[in-house]
């Protein structure tokens, strides 16, 4: 239970939870969590990629297709690098395992990763397909980023994961 509003050391319950529970980074450098660092990445590619696929059905220009091509590569690409280094988090951290947004946080991180590849493969086969399939992957990308960044961000700000607190005395 918190400390009550006169102790001077007040206990938030993000705090309790790290305390209960080891939720802290198994794959750090220098303390911080590479997981949290990494995935910063294949959000930001499939956001653009998604403006990109739109700048080419507005204008029709082949850049955008060579644009699209890249940014979907790195998506992908970044993606996989992400999700190794959380699936080691989520298998070598008790604490993550115990709980269910780790789970949802993985299935809509890897079924990301499965979106994009499927969309760097459809540029590289066929890339006059990318209207109307490309920018649907990518519309599908994007919703499925922000589902899984949010279960991210609900295990780092909720409930502390990849955080190190120390207890005071």
């Amino acid at each position: 239970m918190a400390k009550s509003q006169d102790d001077p050391h007040p206990t938030s319950p993000v705090t309790l939870e790290v305390l209960r529970l080891d939720v802290g980074s198994a794959v750090a450098l220098v303390g911080h969590p590479l997981h949290v660092i990494m995935v910063h990445f294949p959000i930001a590619f499939v956001i653009a990629t998604l403006g990109v696929d739109v700048f080419y059905w507005w204008s029709g220009d082949p850049f955008w297709v060579r644009v699209g091509l890249w940014s979907t590569g790195f998506t992908f690409l970044t993606g996989v690098a992400a999700s190794i280094v959380g699936t080691a988090e989520l298998l070598l951290v008790r604490g993550i395992r115990l709980m269910e947004a780790s789970w949802s946080h993985a299935v809509a991180a890897m079924t990301l990763v499965a979106i994009t590849g499927a969309n760097w493969g459809l540029r590289l086969v066929d890339p006059a397909s990318i209207l109307p399939h490309g920018l649907a992957l990518s519309g599908l990308a994007t919703v499925i980023a922000g589902f899984a960044g949010w279960h991210g961000g609900k295990l780092v700000f909720d409930h502390g994961v990849g955080i190190l607190v120390a207890p005071r005395n």
